[in-house]
């Protein structure tokens, strides 16, 4: 089975890479905007491959003719989506597009990758089937990209929809919840955390865990893949300060409104992951041990 990721410098394209790439049953094609950052360096599985720009699209394929397309690569900056819709239309919806149309060319398997985002978050957690209603143009684009994905006449099509992803990686453009809240707890300098957003976090390994189910089993549809347990983002800084033996009374819990951010987040999220657990087979680890596995890879 031939699979071409695209985002790999990113944090869930940095995990696909390191499950696929050793697996006999995979041949991997990583793909991403510049040169390799994975930590053990790809070789000629790797393309350097900007998916704004249609004949690079049209030329990566037609040159490895991928089976599955999992398309992790995105503008997901919500306050940069804001603040520049072109960017943001331009790579989550433009570059979405041509990837779609390359991949029907060739009956792929086209996996893409969305978020809560597309949910107002008034009735969190959410199915698959439920009503969508983005308050952001992030979450907007999302939504407009899935669209096109469902309404493309691809052969095999599958949604995965995700919250909150953590984990470590190289070289990473931006950091994410878990460790920046773990290195603002180590500086013990005063934080602002919003007590009135509540999520459910996704283990970076597990995420690429439920999209490679997906490719290997073929599954089609949409499906929720985050991590099991739900909280408030002030809850979670919490729980990793305790994890990790960090002292949290420099935590001060703000409103969200008192930030002052472009974009509009969604109070209440969440994921009923029944589909994902009963079709693929998806076992997601606990925050806890999630953060194990965090601790594990800091550690060396």
């Amino acid at each position: 089975m031939r699979i071409l990721v695209t985002g790999s410098n990113g944090l869930l394209g940095q995990k696909l890479v390191s499950a696929l790439r050793e697996d006999p049953e995979v041949e991997l094609i990583a793909t991403s905007r510049g040169a390799d950052r994975t930590p053990v360096p790809l070789g000629d599985r790797y393309r350097s491959l900007d998916i704004t720009l249609a004949a690079e699209v049209d030329a990566v394929f037609a040159a490895v003719m991928p089976d599955v397309v999992i398309h992790t690569a995105a503008m997901t900056n919500v306050d940069a989506c804001e603040l520049d819709p072109g960017a943001c239309r331009l790579q989550n919806v433009v570059a979405t597009e041509h990837l779609v149309r390359a991949a029907k060319r060739l009956n792929a398997h086209f996996i893409h990758l969305s978020t809560d985002f597309i949910f107002d978050g008034r009735n969190g957690p959410y199915r698959e089937e439920d009503a969508p209603a983005p308050l952001s143009i992030y979450g907007h684009s999302k939504l407009d990209s899935e669209h096109m994905v469902m309404n493309a006449g691809l052969e095999r099509w599958a949604i995965a929809r995700t919250i909150i992803v953590y984990g470590i990686a190289e070289g990473l453009s931006r950091s994410n919840v878990v460790l920046w809240a773990k290195g603002a707890l180590e500086k013990g300098q005063p934080i602002k955390v919003v007590d009135d957003q509540w999520r459910m976090p996704t283990l970076a390994e597990d995420l690429a865990d439920g999209c490679i189910r997906i490719a290997k089993r073929g599954s089609t549809g949409i499906f929720n893949l985050s991590g099991p347990d739900g909280m408030s983002i002030l809850e979670l800084v919490a729980r990793v300060g305790a994890f990790f033996h960090l002292d949290t009374s420099v935590v001060t819990p703000v409103k969200s409104d008192s930030l002052g951010q472009p974009a509009r987040r969604p109070p209440r999220t969440g994921f009923v992951l029944d589909k994902a657990r009963r079709e693929l087979g998806y076992a997601p680890h606990g925050f806890e041990a999630g953060l194990e596995v965090v601790q594990r890879q800091l550690n060396g």
